[in-house]
């Protein structure tokens, strides 16, 4: 007897390509809108397939991106490592994200 699994809500997933040109499927966890202080938003994304693994194993990656004329997302933009106000910012809203989960 078959049965279809089919999550309860359907993540929006992403293709990252890196400097190799491996591609990857990512879902978006949580976007967040940064444009009142840092005049861009934010996404998180996580590897495909990954709520299945072990939660503590989940590499979260974070990416900046600005929105085109026409409504579409830009291209991502690595968030820079010494910018402490972008990345706290982030964290606080991943908590709260996470307590409401």
């Amino acid at each position: 007897m078959a049965h279809n699994h089919k999550h309860e809500h359907e993540h929006e997933v992403i293709t990252l390509v890196d400097e190799q040109g491996n591609e990857t499927l990512f879902e978006i966890l949580l976007t967040i809108d940064g444009q009142e202080e840092f005049g861009k938003n934010y996404v998180l994304l996580v590897p495909a397939g990954a709520e299945e693994a072990d939660q503590d194993e989940i590499e979260i990656q974070a990416y900046a991106y600005t929105e085109n004329e026409d409504g579409t997302e830009g291209d991502l933009q690595p968030i820079p490592e010494d910018s402490e106000a972008e990345w706290n910012m982030i964290e606080e809203v991943f908590n709260s994200f996470l307590d409401d989960n």
